[in-house]
């Protein structure tokens, strides 16, 4: 992998800010955009837009077809059926679904089991759903390290009451990569369902939801190099046809008459109004590219990456990395002596470097970890070992300021 020439397919990293060349290290906060990306955005709106389904004219249907071209490239991606295949608009959107299509199926006595490590879009949905249903909402614990506790994620599995387990795939601050396919197996034989949070994972590593077995996995199309806007629900197609509509309106409906409303089969029935069309399409491009690179390749350079990092930046007086996982991804989150993680980021700013400071939409996993913030550096696919040698420079200059 060609990492020079990957840079150049992103006209952004050519950007200065502050008048300092561009590090960009928020990658898992959102991703920067390929050429391909922008130009299949672009090039739809110049020479085939229209809103789909409906039209009967020529633009219509090219429309139509590129937008479910994109569904069928989705559903290769991720190893589905096309019919499985929901698209959202983002992650926190397809969690929300789930949590009022598929929780309104749930009963007062049933539960919930969540960790302590997820993102506030897989936590406040189900506090949304207990208050709503009458369910009851368990947390599975971490440990110091960082790492799922399997032993207690056991322990709330075992008495059978748990119809849902909804647990991150990658931790958005943390890096852990949790154990999957462990997870759906001990799930599966307590008698719940799984859905996998898969914003961060997707990014690094190949997803095949057959081989996971999860029952439900979310991801988001800006943090995969795609569109914001656009983001992806895979669920089972008996489970889908199970679960009533999540919104009302066109698109999802086979008839309506003033007394009633029959659904359209799905996915087309969680699909209600005007979809992100051009999006749609912008995250098709974008799952060609990164398949084209290969996930071996990415995988490859995100390990040397990380590695890197972490040799590199605890040598900053004061630095400390949050959690010591088993497996991690290329997220570092971290902490320094003496200097706020605002002022951290406040400073690196001025140099050109971007990172993402604060509770990272995962309170109390900060309260658990007794901060209050933490800052975050985390890498892309364009990311060099260079740019974190000057994020480790930079934070000496920036501990010297404050010592």
């Amino acid at each position: 992998m060609n990492i020079a020439d990957i840079r150049a397919q992103f006209p952004i990293l050519s950007e200065k800010v502050h008048g300092k060349p561009l590090v960009f290290l928020d990658s898992a906060a959102s991703a920067q955009k390929p050429d391909v990306v922008i130009d299949a955005m672009s090039q739809m709106m110049r020479s085939h837009y229209a809103n789909i389904h409906r039209g009967l004219h020529w633009m219509s249907e090219r429309a139509t077809e590129a937008y479910e071209a994109s569904r069928s490239r989705v559903a290769s991606f991720l190893g589905g059926a096309r019919e499985e295949i929901v698209f959202t608009r983002n992650s926190t959107e397809a969690i929300n679904l789930v949590a009022y299509s598929y929780g309104s199926l749930l009963k007062s006595g049933q539960a919930v089991l969540i960790s302590e490590m997820e993102h506030h879009a897989n936590l406040v949905p189900w506090q949304m759903l207990r208050d709503r249903v009458g369910i009851e909402l368990r947390v599975a614990p971490i440990t110091d390290e960082g790492d799922l506790d399997l032993d207690a994620y056991g322990r709330l599995l075992s008495d059978g009451k748990v119809a849902l387990v909804a647990i991150t795939h990658m931790s958005n601050v943390l890096g852990t990569i949790t154990p999957a396919e462990r997870l759906v197996t001990m799930a599966h034989d307590a008698g719940a369902k799984i859905l996998l949070d898969g914003s961060q994972a997707v990014v690094h590593r190949k997803i095949d939801v057959q081989a996971l077995g999860a029952d439900f996995y979310v991801f988001t199309g800006h943090k995969l190099y795609g569109p914001t806007g656009i983001g992806v629900l895979w669920a089972r197609r008996e489970l889908l046809e199970a679960m009533p509509p999540f919104m009302g309106g066109g698109d999802m409906i086979s008839s309506v008459t003033f007394e009633k409303s029959i659904w359209a089969p799905v996915p087309a029935k969680f699909e209600a109004g005007t979809p992100a069309i051009v999006e749609a399409v912008g995250l098709g491009a974008a799952i060609d590219w990164v398949e084209n690179i290969g996930y071996e390749a990415i995988g490859a350079h995100e390990a040397a990456l990380t590695a890197h990092a972490l040799r590199v930046l605890p040598e900053v007086p004061g630095f400390s990395v949050v959690g010591k996982p088993k497996e991690r991804g290329g997220v570092i989150s971290f902490t320094m002596d003496d200097v706020h993680p605002h002022d951290i980021a406040t400073l690196l700013d001025r140099n050109g470097i971007a990172v993402r400071v604060g509770h990272h939409c995962a309170e109390p996993l900060m309260h658990r970890l007794g901060l209050t913030a933490t800052a975050r550096a985390s890498f892309g696919i364009y990311t060099t070992e260079e740019e974190i040698d000057i994020l480790a420079e930079t934070l000496r200059r920036i501990r010297q300021f404050f010592v």
